[in-house]
């Protein structure tokens, strides 16, 4: 059920698991805003950054401000309800530095080297096959880039193991929340 639920190595949640994820966000949200856990990772006007695995876009609004008009956020998700939901974000906040990117599970449609900062929240254990994951975040991220990634639903130990293994990244800084990387130069 729980594999079924949070889609650990299924790279795509079901539609009925987006939805009540979602609401649950919401409620989530009114009492604890996300603000805060955005600002510690360092966005200043003007960078480049991806929401990888936006679902919702809960981190979105905030994204947006902190990259400022002169930035740039794409959100990128898997789930085209993600995607939709976000472009109603995007309308509703009139967030015009906000971009939304379906992805496939295999490209980012973006140029190497083209983003200051990606953050992956709640997402990592979802990602069935991780080197080519990482590797694929490491062609898109600037040779100076950070990479904010989430355990999500899986052990540090595990998501610490999948970082490893692909050997494009190295550990800068983690806190029991997330993991700050930085590219292997």
């Amino acid at each position: 059920m729980k594999k079924w639920f949070f889609g650990n190595n299924l790279d795509r949640m079901n539609d009925v698991s987006f939805r009540v994820m979602a609401w649950m966000y919401r409620v989530q949200d009114f009492f604890r805003p996300v603000g805060p856990v955005l600002n510690r990772f360092g966005i200043r006007p003007g960078d480049v950054v991806m929401d990888l695995g936006c679902g919702p876009g809960r981190y979105i609004h905030q994204a947006s401000m902190l990259a400022g008009p002169e930035g740039t956020v794409y959100a990128l998700d898997i789930h085209p309800l993600a995607i939709e939901s976000v472009e109603k974000l995007i309308r509703k906040h009139f967030l015009e530095n906000v971009r939304t990117l379906l992805f496939d599970g295999k490209t980012i449609n973006l140029p190497d080297r083209s983003l200051d900062l990606v953050y992956a929240l709640d997402m990592f254990h979802m990602v069935s096959e991780p080197e080519p994951f990482l590797r694929e975040i490491a062609r898109i991220c600037r040779s100076d880039g950070v990479l904010i990634l989430e355990d999500g639903h899986q052990p540090r130990k595990r998501s610490k193991k999948k970082v490893e293994q692909c050997g494009l990244w190295k550990i800068t800084e983690e806190n029991d929340r997330y993991m700050r990387l930085a590219l292997v130069q």
